[in-house]
This record gives C-alpha cells, sequence and structure tokens, in this order.
C-alpha cells in the first residue's frame, strides 16, 4: 500500500503521472470528473490529489475543483489524509474572512460533508450572531439588520455554499436567478422550490437538502422567505462589489 506523506511534496505513482497531468491542464469541468476518478484509485490517487492541492495553495489559486478536491478527500475518513488536511488547510480551501470575528468554521464542516439541513441552521445562526444579541435572541432577522452585514462576511458565508454545492447553492446564486426572472419574488419562490402554486413548502421536511434540489434551494434560512429581509440581502453591497 502507498505510504502518504503529509510534508509538502509527494511520490506520485507512476501509473498516475498521466492523470496528474490531465488534472493540471484539463479545463474544469474535466479536472471536476478526474477529481472522482483518482479517488476511486484509493491512497495512490489521494496523493495526486494532495500534491495538486499544494501547488495550487502555494499559487494562490484556490477555487472550485480544489473545494471539490478537499470535500472527496475529507469524505475518505483516511486517518492519513485527514492529517494532512488538518495539517495544511485546517479551515478548508475557501478563506474565512469576518470582519465581526465570526466563526465559519462550523459551517465549513457541514458543507464538507453535505450535512446541508444542518448547515442551513448553522448559516442562520451565523447571520443571527453578525446581526448581535437581540437577534441571537429572537433567532430571526430585521431587513435593517441584513442592510448592516459586512461585506466580507455574507462573501465567506456565500463562497462556502458555492464552495461545497459545485456552485448550486448560494446568495449569489439565488440572486441571479431572481435577476433572471426580472425580481419577480413568485417566480423566484416557484424556481428554487420555496412555493408551490399557493402554498410555501413546508419546513423542514418539505426541502430537499441535498444536491438534487433545484438550483438556488438553498440556503433557504426559513426565515428569509419574506420579500423585505430577503429584498435586502439580494441587494446587499457584497454582491455588487463580487461583479466589479
Amino acid at each position: 500500500m502507498t505510504n502518504l506523506e503529509t510534508s509538502t511534496s509527494f511520490n506520485v505513482p507512476d501509473s498516475l503521472t498521466a492523470l496528474q497531468v490531465k488534472l493540471r491542464s484539463e479545463p474544469e469541468k474535466t479536472q471536476l470528473q478526474l477529481v472522482s476518478d483518482l479517488v476511486a484509485q484509493g491512497e495512490a490517487g489521494f496523493v495526486v490529489l494532495m500534491d495538486f492541492l499544494q501547488e495550487r495553495h502555494a499559487a494562490g489559486a484556490l477555487g472550485r475543483v480544489d473545494a471539490k478536491i478537499y470535500q472527496e478527500l475529507y469524505n475518505t475518513q483516511s486517518p492519513t489524509v485527514l492529517t494532512f488536511l488538518q495539517q495544511q488547510f485546517p479551515t478548508g480551501t475557501v478563506v474565512l474572512r469576518s470582519d465581526r470575528g465570526i466563526d465559519y468554521a462550523p459551517l465549513q464542516h457541514c458543507l464538507v460533508k453535505q450535512a446541508f439541513e444542518e448547515a442551513d441552521r448553522v448559516t442562520i445562526q451565523k447571520m443571527c450572531e453578525l446581526a448581535g444579541e437581540a437577534a441571537m435572541q429572537r433567532k430571526w432577522l430585521y431587513f435593517t439588520e441584513v442592510e448592516q452585514f459586512p461585506v466580507a462576511d455574507l462573501q465567506t458565508i456565500d463562497a462556502l455554499w458555492l464552495a461545497h454545492s459545485d456552485g448550486k447553492f448560494g446568495f449569489s446564486t439565488q440572486r441571479e436567478i431572481w435577476l433572471s426572472l426580472n425580481k419577480n419574488w413568485e417566480k423566484l419562490w416557484a424556481k428554487i422550490g420555496w412555493k408551490s402554486g399557493n402554498s410555501w413548502t413546508r419546513y423542514p421536511g418539505e426541502f430537499n437538502w441535498t444536491l438534487d434540489a433545484p438550483k438556488g434551494h438553498l440556503p433557504l434560512s426559513n426565515q428569509l422567505r419574506g420579500v423585505r429581509v430577503m429584498a435586502s440581502l439580494m441587494a446587499h453591497p457584497a454582491w455588487i462589489k463580487e461583479k466589479n
């Protein structure tokens, strides 16, 4: 069995050199498929993926593919791989920025495990933390509180959802859909699966907590299903700054 290392260099098996080259050079869509192929190779494949993560981290180029690699490696639960991830990527591949000292590691852990229902609960908890003590006590948000959220924090929450859902979930994804529907709320609720006809989707049992859900389905953070709070979120400068 291949001996995995947790240093900054790896001995990639000759049999997987071709896959390593493709992982470095192919378009993102192909890279994402290669990640699954390499995980299926077992420990030898893990070596290739860890080496790739190291290279990308050194180059400051971590993105969607790297988040997928981190997630797949984490879910192998290989002790040596987990040691490597803890040593080299203790908070994952997304930089957990916060202007108010909020710890987003619990959200990262939920999303890496694809525990989307739990991640949704943690999301609203962290947003209430951002809003302050009163919001933490009531466990829901006023639209005026959302308006005061730091750009960095909303972008961190969104980046985590995007990174660990292959771009399917996140506030910015919901905003893109909303804009594509000419800011029509009723069409948005139906499109992302929050409402059917005149009936709101019931929390939590009627929501889909998997990647099979409609695009933009999550994070729903049940308390956000109102126009004023959601409108404040969609109009937040976090998304404007992201586009510039």
